[in-house]
C-alpha cells in the first residue's frame, strides 16, 4: 500500500512502525456550529482510509479529537448566555449526528481538550525546561527559531514567515514567528504555574496524540488548510518535548470549494453537512466526494450532486441476491483490482470503476457479483440499505401530484391519507393517478396491511 506523505511530498510505501498495528490520528472539529460540506470531506476521506485499513487486516486504532476550548467557543458562549461546556456539548452532538448520518465508523478514541489539560500543562513544562519555551506575562511561547525543521511540511523556509510575522498587541513575544502554547485567561482559564490560563490550539493535539497514541505514530491526518500553521507546529513542539520523530506519515484532503474559492465558516460561503442531507442522501454526498481523488480539490455544484446521485442509484439500484457470507471475496478479480486502486493512494475513482462493473454483472445475473459489490462497497462507506426521503424530495412530490390531481396538499401525510381514502371508497382511478405522479418524481409507493411505505426507485 503506497500513500502520499505530505512531509516528503512523495508517494511512499506504507510501513506501520508495529506489524500489523496503524496508530492513526485525524485532527477533529471545533464545536462550536454546524459541520459543513468540508468537515464532510475531511471525515469522510479519513473515515474510508481507517475501513480500508481494517479490511486490509490491520488491527487500527483510530483517534479523533474533539476541540472544546476555543475562543470560538467562548464568543458563542458569552453572545448566547451559556457556559463553554453548555455550547461545545451541544454542537458535540450535532457533530456525531452529522457524521451518523454520513455513515462514518466513530472513532475508538474521541478525546476531550478539557479532559486533557494536565497533558498538555506537562508538554509544556518539559518545553520550558528544554529551553524551547518561555513564559511572558502569563503567557507561553514557542521558540520557533530553536526547532531547525521547522517549515518542512508546509514547505516556507523561515525567512518567508519572517516577513509576514507580526507581533499583536499585548502580546510579549520574543520573536514575531512564536507561537502560544498557554494563553493567559483569568475569566475562563484553568490552574497552571503560569496562572489562569488556557492551552493554545496546537498544543492539544500534541498532548492528545501522545497520550492514546504514543510519542510517534504512523498516520496523522486532515484537511490541507492545517498544514499550516496547526501541523507545522504540532511537530516542532512534540518533537522537541519528545525528542523523536513524531508522525511518520503526513495525509491531507484538499478543498471542497464555491467559485474556486475554499468553503470555510469564515468566508461565509459553505453548505451545512444537515441542510446538504434534506436533498440528496448519504450514499450521493459520498459518491460526490469519493469521485474525485483525495488530495485534489473538488469543485461544489448542484450539478455535481445531481451526477453522483444518478450515479449512486446505478450502484444501488443493481440486482440484489442474498449475501453469499461464505464467499472468499479474495480469490475474485474485483477484489483484486479493487486493491489495487485502493494500494495507490486510495484511488476510489478506479476502485468505483470497479463497482460499477460488478453492478451490471450482477444484473445480467452473474453468481455471486451481488455479494462482491455489497462487500467491497462498504469499505467505501456506502450503505444498501434504502434511504428515507429527503425533505426537498417529498415536497418536490406534493407539489408534482397536486398540479396532476389539480388539488391543494400541504405535506407528505395529508396526501397519503387522501389516496388511502381513495382506496377505501374503491377510487382506483385517484389511487393510480397519484402513484404514477410519485412514480415520476422517482418514489415507489408499497402498499401493506401495516400502511404505506415510500422509497425511492
Amino acid at each position: 500500500m503506497r500513500l502520499h506523505n505530505s512531509y516528503t511530498n512523495k508517494v511512499e510505501e506504507f510501513k506501520p512502525i508495529e506489524d500489523n498495528k496503524v496508530k492513526m490520528y485525524v485532527c477533529g472539529p471545533t464545536v462550536y456550529d454546524y459541520a459543513h460540506l468540508g468537515h464532510a470531506r475531511c471525515y469522510i476521506t479519513w473515515d474510508v482510509l481507517y475501513r480500508y485499513l481494517k479490511f486490509k487486516g490491520y488491527d487500527v486504532t483510530y483517534c479523533r479529537n474533539v476541540t472544546d476550548v476555543d475562543d470560538k467557543i467562548l464568543k458563542k458562549a458569552e453572545k448566547e448566555g451559556k457556559t463553554p461546556e453548555e455550547v461545545s456539548q451541544y454542537w458535540y452532538k450535532q457533530f456525531t449526528n452529522s457524521m451518523n448520518a454520513l455513515h462514518n465508523l466513530k472513532p475508538d478514541i474521541e478525546p476531550f481538550a478539557t479532559k486533557t489539560i494536565g497533558e498538555m500543562i506537562s508538554i509544556i513544562k518539559d518545553l520550558i525546561k528544554n529551553g524551547y519555551a518561555y513564559e511572558a506575562g502569563g503567557d507561553v511561547y514557542f521558540r520557533v527559531k530553536k526547532f531547525s525543521k521547522y517549515g518542512y511540511l508546509s514547505k516556507q523556509p523561515i525567512d518567508r514567515l519572517e516577513s509576514g510575522a507580526r507581533i499583536e498587541v499585548g502580546e510579549l513575544k520574543e520573536d514575531p514567528l512564536d507561537f502560544a502554547l498557554w494563553k493567559k485567561d483569568e475569566k475562563f482559564g484553568y490552574n497552571s504555574p503560569w496562572g489562569v490560563g488556557r492551552p493554545g490550539w496546537h498544543i492539544e493535539c500534541s498532548a492528545m496524540s501522545r497520550k492514546y497514541l504514543g510519542k510517534t505514530i504512523d498516520i496523522h491526518a486532515g484537511g490541507a488548510d492545517l498544514i499550516f500553521p496547526h501541523h507545522e507546529n504540532e511537530i516542532a513542539q512534540s518533537e522537541c518535548a519528545n525528542g523523536c520523530t513524531f508522525v511518520n506519515y503526513w495525509l491531507h484532503n484538499g478543498f471542497v470549494t464555491i467559485n474556486k474559492e475554499k468553503m470555510s465558516k469564515s468566508l461565509g460561503n459553505f453548505l451545512t453537512i444537515d441542510d446538504l442531507l434534506k436533498k440528496y442522501d448519504a450514499n450521493t454526498i459520498r459518491f460526490f466526494i469519493l469521485t474525485n481523488h483525495y488530495r485534489m480539490p473538488v469543485e461544489f455544484s448542484e450539478d455535481a450532486l445531481d451526477s453522483a446521485q444518478a450515479g449512486i442509484k446505478r450502484l444501488m439500484n443493481a440486482k440484489q441476491t442474498k449475501i453469499n457470507e461464505d464467499l472468499d471475496i479474495t480469490q475474485t478479480e474485483s477484489y483484486k483490482q479493487f486493491v489495487v486502486a485502493m494500494d495507490e493512494d486510495l484511488n476510489t475513482s478506479k476502485a468505483l470503476a470497479v463497482l460499477f462493473d460488478l453492478a451490471n454483472r450482477a444484473n445480467k445475473d452473474e453468481k455471486d457479483a451481488f455479494t462482491i459489490l455489497y462487500k467491497l462497497a462498504s469499505v467505501l462507506g456506502f450503505s444498501f440499505e434504502k434511504a428515507a426521503l429527503s425533505e426537498d424530495e417529498l415536497n418536490k412530490a406534493v407539489e408534482h401530484v397536486s398540479e396532476v390531481l389539480n388539488e391543494k396538499f400541504t405535506n407528505i401525510d395529508e396526501l397519503i391519507a387522501y389516496r388511502k381514502k381513495a382506496r377505501e371508497e374503491k377510487n382506483w382511478t385517484v389511487a393510480d393517478k397519484i402513484r404514477i405522479a410519485l412514480d415520476e418524481c422517482g418514489i415507489i409507493v408499497k402498499d401493506s396491511k401495516e400502511g404505506t411505505v415510500l422509497e425511492t426507485k
